[in-house]
């Protein structure tokens, strides 16, 4: 049987246990060697007061964070971490975002077109001007310079004419008018002789006769004249001071030529006559007589000059070949699979683009009309040449000291471009710049601006080309939506980077 004084003490020795405890829990929570024995006894980590009040702080960021990501997702409707991107101004500048940039969808009606090569060419018949001597002659004076702009009118060239038939022409044009003047007196004096009756009627009826046959004969002789290129004026001028013209000037005509209809030498523009070549006697051609004014038109350049002072030319000989660049072609070269579609762009009336490279930059030429499509197909290429219009620009005008004129056209044959051709319009569809839209595997994706990130969004690509890409209007993207149109592939690499776990660029630096 147990002994009640041990049992007294078993008690006592438990409430005496559970007494410290209780204790020790108070005493825990205090900062006294007796508090920290206490939590030693119970087996607890030691925490110092400075590891307290680094807990506590910690725990008060940790709720601010808490509340901050709670405001930015309240600020940011449908947000995710995952797949938004935040950018600095300085990101931003590199990938040229601004309000350019970074701007409101909007719904266009989209142009389909094909994109073939092409080269920039003259109109045939229309933008070179062979100039050939009307006569056979030499060279007098040269007065246009290779590369010069010249207008309608410019005296390009002077000749002294050895041309025989013109020389005999006038000659024979002149004896005419001199055995006319011998009829004539005689034809009077007959008259005052017959009067009398001292000389027959039939006498003075003959030389009358033979006075018509001179009128007529100089009638023809005079028509010749003109069709060796004189003038009415220049004729009469013969006749009047019975002298032959030595001397032709050759003035730079125009594109536009029509027959004049008093025939008094070439009509070369629907503006006052401009004649091509004018003959003067050699008295008359001096070096001071001024150039041939004309209206404003169009200048054209001396593209070669093939002649040179005291050189022989014969009639038709090239004597410089000038050119009109005002307006050109853009030929066009259709593979046969776009050449149906080329053809239908021209009856709807459609306008093709012209993309032109500038410095690394390309340059769109819009507005231009089809003028026509060939006939035939080219056997080398087999591809069908078409032609568009290209009204052309003078980018510089300069003038020297003598006062020669020189210009320079934005457009030149030869030059290389691209023409692109509509095939298709699509109404109110979602246009966007291909550098908006990055396509990863099977997905593609734009760049939304939500507050001060960038959200990607999953869109559904209808059509790409080289420049744009149509994007469905499924609600994927709506128009007013913010977009960024360039950078989009450059902001996906940056997500991916961050999604998986980039290299810390401060890792194993202590700052």
């Amino acid at each position: 049987m147990p002994s009640p004084i041990r049992g007294v003490t078993a008690v006592l020795g438990l409430a005496l246990a559970l007494i410290a405890f209780a204790g020790g829990v108070v005493v825990a929570s205090l900062d006294t060697p007796v508090a920290r024995w206490a939590r030693a006894w119970r087996g607890d980590t030691a925490v110092d007061h400075d590891d307290h009040d680094d807990h506590e702080g910690h725990d008060h960021e940790v709720h601010d964070d808490e509340h901050a990501d709670h405001d930015h997702d309240h600020n940011h409707e449908g947000h995710s971490e995952e797949a938004s991107l935040e950018l600095s101004a300085a990101a931003m500048a590199n990938l040229g975002l601004g309000p350019e940039t970074v701007r409101p969808v909007e719904t266009s009606t989209y142009v389909r077109s094909v994109s073939v090569p092409a080269v920039v060419v003259e109109r045939p018949g229309r933008s070179r001007l062979p100039v050939s001597a009307p006569m056979t002659g030499v060279v007098t004076h040269v007065h246009a310079v290779t590369g010069e702009a010249v207008t309608p009118g410019t005296l390009l060239f002077e000749l002294r004419l050895t041309h025989e038939d013109l020389v005999n022409s006038q000659k024979e044009f002149l004896q005419t008018l001199g055995n006319l003047d011998v009829e004539e007196k005689e034809v009077a004096r007959l008259e005052e002789v017959s009067a009398s009756g001292a000389v027959p009627g039939k006498v003075l009826l003959e030389r009358k006769y033979a006075r018509d046959k001179l009128l007529a004969s100089l009638a023809s002789q005079r028509e010749a004249l003109r069709l060796h290129g004189l003038s009415m004026e220049q004729v009469d001028r013969i006749a009047t001071d019975r002298r032959l013209l030595t001397q032709m000037r050759v003035f730079a005509p125009s594109l536009d030529d029509h027959s004049h209809p008093h025939g008094d030498g070439i009509q070369l523009s629907n503006t006052p006559p401009v004649q091509q070549a004018l003959f003067t006697d050699e008295e008359a051609a001096t070096d001071d007589e001024p150039t041939h004014h004309t209206p404003a038109s169009d200048p054209l350049v001396v593209q070669s000059l093939d002649i040179h002072k005291g050189e022989t030319v014969n009639t038709g000989d090239v004597l410089c070949v000038l050119a009109d660049y005002s307006e050109l072609y853009i030929e066009g070269a259709a593979f046969e699979t776009d050449a149906t579609a080329v053809a239908e762009a021209k009856r709807r009336g459609w306008k093709a683009t012209a993309v032109v490279e500038q410095l690394g930059s390309e340059r769109d030429l819009t507005g231009l009309s089809i003028a026509y499509l060939a006939n035939e197909v080219n056997a080398a290429s087999r591809t069908l040449p078409f032609y568009v219009s290209l009204k052309n620009e003078i980018v510089e005008d300069t003038q020297n000291e003598s006062g020669q004129r020189f210009l320079s056209w934005r457009y030149r044959p030869g030059q290389r471009m691209q023409l692109r051709v509509p095939v298709e319009e699509w109404a109110d569809q979602i246009v966007l710049p291909a550098g908006a839209v990055v396509k990863e595997g099977p997905d593609s994706f734009v760049f939304v601006q939500n507050g001060d990130h960038f959200d990607r969004i999953a869109v559904h690509e209808r059509y790409r080309d080289r420049r744009s890409v149509v994007v469905a209007n499924d609600g994927a993207v709506f128009p007013g939506d913010s977009v960024a149109m360039t950078g989009a592939h450059q902001m996906q690499l940056a997500l991916k980077n961050k999604a998986g776990g980039a290299i810390d660029p401060h890792a194993g630096h202590n700052h």
